[in-house]
């Protein structure tokens, strides 16, 4: 049975935009290398643009993440736009990033690489809204009914986790269940279109087809036993030249997660409550019902650095890794930084 850590709901919305478990993308090769000094030495630190949701987006409409962060001397240079977190993870090695955001899950297949990056915050797993996603209707009542059916995930990540953990507690080996390899945004067409039964998938994607009605959870993440905290990473130099900067933006992060899961609605459609990038209708119900199960972003413990290595033991066990990775060596101790 997983535990919460004490003082910490366990359950987590996205740190950096809406509720939901998002990661971040690399910026262009043509921006210039963090940690550079502006206008009266401030440093910028480049986090990619957060979108019409969440902490940060508030952040940047009112300003107040600067303002924070002016404190410690710096200001953000927003850039690039979300997206998953092995393209972040490189734009991080190649010192094109320095913040990120993503789940243990896609970190332990980064850190597989040559990290240039670490994580310094964490938030638990998300009980309600991640899980193995099906239709209405489709005959599919348990994770014993996914034999012998297609499910979409993404490789080496949440859906590729979510749905071998669930078979795993189910007494189900692995391959009597097809993975389909798909992105994440390129998923939802494919599943509405019938072309795979089921869509291992977190609340990023989850929120607009179970707010439609016409889908709903299989096994959520409380089901599947899940251990997929959301994690903040940053570069390694930026860490290394800037700690109080990275304990600022921290800061930041812990307070207002934590005013989010009180309020959930004033960090929806930050700018805009129309257009493709907004939630409305159910899908903002739903949205705001997993904000308020929602973590808050905190330090990493022992008790969560455990958890995190039971995930790289899975992913080894599972041969998602060649081998297991070692996480504990590629964290940040936040309360430590000075």
């Amino acid at each position: 049975m997983n535990l919460p850590r004490p003082l910490r709901t366990a359950v987590a919305p996205a740190l950096l935009t809406a509720t939901a478990l998002i990661a971040l993308t690399a910026c262009g090769s043509s921006e210039a290398a963090g940690g550079d000094s502006g206008a009266g030495g401030t440093v910028d630190i480049r986090i990619p643009d957060p979108g019409n949701s969440g902490v940060l987006a508030l952040g940047k409409k009112d300003g107040s993440l600067d303002k924070a962060l002016a404190k410690a001397g710096a200001k953000v240079r927003w850039t690039g736009s979300a997206g998953p977190f092995a393209p972040a993870a490189q734009a991080m090695n190649a010192d094109q990033l320095d913040i990120a955001t993503g789940s243990i899950t896609s970190g332990i297949t980064s850190l597989a690489q040559r990290p240039g990056f670490k994580f310094f915050t964490a938030v638990d797993p998300d009980a309600a809204g991640e899980g193995i996603l099906v239709k209405n209707g489709s005959g599919i009542s348990s994770v014993k009914d996914l034999v012998g059916k297609k499910v979409a995930v993404n490789q080496g990540g949440t859906g590729e986790y979510l749905l071998l953990k669930a078979l795993d507690k189910a007494g189900i080996p692995a391959d009597k269940v097809k993975r389909v390899y798909l992105r994440p945004d390129q998923t939802a067409a494919v599943f509405n279109a019938g072309k795979v039964d089921a869509w291992a998938v977190w609340a990023t994607y989850a929120v607009a087809e179970i707010g439609s009605g016409k889908a709903h959870f299989v096994a959520d993440g409380a089901a599947i036993g899940s251990d997929n905290y959301s994690l903040n990473a940053v570069r390694t130099g930026f860490a290394e030249q800037h700690p109080e900067i990275v304990k600022a933006l921290y800061q930041y992060l812990h307070d207002a997660s934590a005013e989010e899961k009180q309020d959930p609605a004033v960090y929806l459609n930050v700018f805009t409550d129309v257009g493709p990038t907004a939630v409305t209708g159910r899908a903002k119900e739903v949205q705001t019902e997993f904000t308020r199960k929602g973590g808050t972003v905190d330090p990493i413990g022992p008790e969560d650095i455990a958890r995190f290595e039971a995930v790289a033991g899975f992913y080894a066990e599972q041969q998602v890794t060649t081998d297991k990775v070692d996480v504990a060596a590629h964290l940040l101790d936040i309360e430590k930084l000075k």
